[in-house]
């Protein structure tokens, strides 16, 4: 595990909600390990994955629920703040929360590729590094440039990110483990990249 050394952030998460609050609709703000990030604009496959992954934890678990672009607290002390692609939840989990809801109860996150230049830094080491922290079970990154599914498990705040990290081809068959018990036929994956 790569881990990043401590930077000085550009400004208080307050300063940060406040920009994010401004934003138009078409951009999405990030704010993780001190930096403010922008999420590129999802095209039709990465929709359709999402799409994909959502009826599939749906059908198999039809007592949680997923949330797109839900905002969450993440990293050290909660000072960071990202919106997952996907987070899988118990039914109603973030009911009456605002824009940035605390992570505890989340039972995965997931991050699906982008075709731009932060997707290396962003999801494969920020966010594994900032949902660990935060404790949630299990962060999914379907990447598309590498046509891969990397499966990060059993987080481990000490080491700031997750000590389990399995990565399948897309076409193999992926487990999700507890507390989520779902298996994933990738196969599918493979109409969705360039």
């Amino acid at each position: 595990m790569t881990v990043m050394a401590e930077r000085t952030s550009q400004m208080s998460v307050e300063e940060f909600e406040t920009i994010a609050s401004a934003a138009p609709e078409t951009v999405t703000l990030e704010f993780i390990d001190g930096r403010i990030g922008v999420k590129k604009v999802t095209d039709g496959d990465h929709d359709t994955i999402v799409s994909w992954l959502t009826k599939r934890c749906i059908q198999a678990r039809p007592d949680l629920d997923v949330y797109h672009g839900r905002g969450l607290r993440v990293a050290a002390y909660r000072q960071g703040r990202a919106k997952p692609d996907a987070v899988l939840t118990p039914e109603a989990h973030f009911a009456a929360y605002g824009e940035w809801a605390d992570p505890e109860g989340a039972l995965m996150v997931v991050e699906v590729t982008s075709y731009d230049s932060d997707t290396d830094r962003r999801d494969r080491y920020e966010k594994p590094a900032a949902y660990g922290q935060a404790e949630i079970p299990v962060y999914l990154l379907i990447d598309r440039d590498s046509c891969t599914v990397t499966l990060h498990s059993s987080p481990d705040r000490k080491i700031g990110g997750y000590r389990v990290v399995h990565t399948a081809k897309f076409g193999e068959k992926v487990l999700l483990p507890d507390p989520i018990g779902i298996e994933l036929d990738t196969e599918i994956l493979k109409n969705y990249v360039r």
